[in-house]
């Protein structure tokens, strides 16, 4: 897929741009298919880490954090008691799966790796991409958590900023299973805090400017099966709880200009061995 330049130009006013029909419902299919198989033979019990953004902090614990070169598994914060233990169905416990799944797992590599999304990295000006993180996001029914408001470049930072996210619909996305909302024009505004290591073992926010979005500025995301959503990594985007009794499945790929400069203080690091790959 080659992007129009009407298409360059939007994602550049806006900050993102919507392509429906991008994957098939087959493909869609596979992935769901795939991340159930590999849900099933998770064992909760041994790993029982919470992912939470609105305790980002609190819940990014050494499970999390030496995940940028694995495949793991993490819970919604509603799915477990104070000792850990599932207190719902495995299947809808799982709040998502990250965060190598594109280098790892097969059928997530070559979803990951298609042409077609290598184009529309070189049509937005990528030098060098890099594919840096993928996540499989449950967001079930009635138990899906909230992501609070952010930007993608708060935790995947580059210097200068050269992150892109692609978030492609699964099933269908609405206001009633908690889809994306965005802030068109907000990737103008420059970037308000960064997610790092603190050197310490943990991490920690810098905060740049504490300054609100203006939540009645944003739009809802509503698309159908198979559409992605390309994100500029400044763009403010958040999706609420979902309450629904449909699930909301999505994946996204976040992919770095290679060109650009990683820090060693950010909280996603890969192993030597494995470094992040182009298409």
């Amino acid at each position: 897929m080659v992007l129009t330049d009407e298409q360059a130009a939007a994602f550049e006013r806006d900050g993102y741009l919507v392509l429906p029909d991008f994957v098939d419902a087959d493909a869609c299919a596979a992935l769901i298919n795939r991340a159930a198989t590999l849900v099933d033979a998770f064992e909760p019990a041994d790993f029982a880490s919470v992912f939470s953004t609105t305790e980002q902090t609190k819940t990014s614990d050494a499970y999390f954090l030496a995940s940028g070169d694995k495949i793991r598994f993490f819970l919604e914060p509603e799915a477990v008691d104070e000792r850990g233990r599932l207190v719902r169905d495995k299947a809808r416990s799982v709040n998502k799966i990250g965060h190598a799944l594109h280098d790892l797992d097969p059928v997530f590599t070559a979803f990951s790796r298609r042409p077609a999304l290598a184009a529309v990295t070189t049509g937005l000006g990528l030098a060098d991409p890099r594919l840096i993180q993928s996540m499989f996001i449950y967001k079930s029914p009635d138990i899906g958590g909230e992501v609070i408001c952010h930007q993608d470049a708060t935790y995947l930072h580059t210097e200068p900023e050269s992150v892109i996210g692609f978030w492609f619909a699964l099933q269908d996305a609405n206001r009633d299973n908690a889809c994306l909302w965005a802030l068109p024009g907000g990737h103008r505004a420059g970037l308000k805090k960064r997610f790092r290591r603190d050197g310490e073992g943990g991490v920690v926010f810098d905060v740049f400017d504490d300054t609100p979005f203006p939540e009645e500025h944003f739009v809802p995301l509503e698309v159908p099966r198979g559409t992605l959503i390309v994100l500029h990594g400044l763009l403010p985007h958040f999706s609420g709880p979902n309450r629904s009794t449909r699930p909301r499945h999505a994946y996204t790929l976040h992919v770095i200009d290679g060109a650009c400069r990683y820090p060693e203080d950010n909280w996603l690091q890969r192993d030597a061995s494995m470094p992040a790959r182009g298409f």
